[in-house]
């Protein structure tokens, strides 16, 4: 699926971060140091934040939020669009978008909408918010995005409990008379559904023992936790993955000249120089936040602004946008925004337990 709209802009960004930072020279103890530092060399991935076991990811969004409408001294009744991506939600029903909704105090002429996807989210949502806006009569919409996705790991699983971070970010985007042009790509596999899935905790499986065994490959695990088929995974983000970039290039008449930075989600260091390989993009224009954030999932692509874009001098950034991973699901964007929306990250253990 591809889709261009006009006259919408990214007017604000904020990237919220536990506090809690954990080295993965933590877990020697538990895997060997021979294992951490084969880890390190393939993934790219040094520390991880971590959310406290009271915080949720609709914590870490609604921080996200509150900060940007403190600092971008955003008129909440004009926000008639909330949308929040996680597959951590706070319940099983209801969403977690009418919770943060609440705690903001935004108006009921608002729109609540939970999309459940981990690292495609941030561009399919981004696409969703941009066709909501264009077709209603609301001036300005908030995309949530946040996951705590360590809490459904395996803390034995070597593949991928260092790998992933917790984090949570807010958009806000608002209809323009200036120039402003994006294009999507969305594409989907649902006959790859098994290859990351958490199988049990909603409703299939409920019966599942919460007892960990151990798998075929060796890792302690129960059907409550995540499990990733790492060589489907893999082949998938290096080919499906560049093909749809190519695709898209091509479909716009563009080239990898054509961009200042490729913000492409952060999965490991490996998927990244083997993108940059097939797609002829120089390393430089990648920008990575993964060596000390880690994997953040729908999140990675609201780190990566906040983290290398925040503090520069103002200037109009043509970037290439792509998520990719659980469905299968993957997606790229092509969207300018101002340097000054973006805000730095910033650090907080607040929850709210909702008593």
């Amino acid at each position: 699926m591809k889709n261009t709209i006009k006259g919408i802009k990214i007017s604000g960004v904020s990237v919220a971060l536990p506090s809690q930072k954990i080295p993965v020279t933590n877990y020697i103890e538990i895997f060997g140091e021979e294992v951490i530092q084969k880890f390190v060399e393939t993934t790219g991935v040094k520390s991880v934040c971590r959310s406290l076991p009271e915080q949720t990811a609709s914590d870490l969004g609604y921080e996200a939020a509150k900060n940007l409408f403190e600092k971008k001294q955003i008129n909440k009744a004009e926000v008639g669009i909330l949308v929040f991506i996680s597959q951590k939600p706070d319940f099983r029903s209801p969403a977690s978008s009418f919770i943060i909704h609440d705690r903001l105090g935004l108006s009921e002429d608002c729109l609540c909408l939970d999309i459940n996807l981990a690292c495609s989210g941030f561009i399919v949502a981004l696409h969703t918010i941009h066709n909501l806006l264009q077709s209603s009569d609301s001036k300005k919409a908030l995309l949530i995005t946040a996951d705590t996705s360590h809490k459904t790991l395996s803390p034995f699983d070597r593949t991928m409990i260092m790998l992933f971070g917790d984090s949570g970010s807010a958009l806000l985007l608002e209809k323009t008379t200036e120039l402003y042009e994006t294009h999507f790509a969305i594409r989907s596999d649902g006959s790859r559904f098994k290859s990351i899935i958490t199988p049990s905790g909603a409703y299939r499986n409920r019966n599942a023992p919460k007892e960990r065994v151990e798998w075929s490959d060796g890792i302690l695990r129960s059907d409550y936790d995540t499990h990733m088929k790492g060589m489907d995974v893999f082949g998938f983000s290096i080919s499906d993955v560049p093909a749809l970039f190519k695709d898209f290039l091509t479909e716009l008449d563009k080239t990898p000249d054509d961009y200042d930075y490729f913000t492409v989600h952060q999965a490991n260091l490996y998927i990244l120089k083997q993108i940059s390989r097939k797609i002829k993009i120089p390393m430089e224009k990648i920008p990575i936040s993964l060596d000390r954030f880690g994997n953040n999932s729908s999140n990675s692509v609201p780190m990566v602004l906040a983290d290398h874009f925040s503090n520069i001098q103002p200037t109009k950034l043509k970037l290439f946008m792509s998520g990719f991973g659980a469905g299968l699901s993957w997606a790229c964007a092509d969207i300018s925004i101002e340097s000054e929306a973006i805000l730095p990250i910033f650090f907080t253990d607040d929850f709210n337990d909702l008593n």
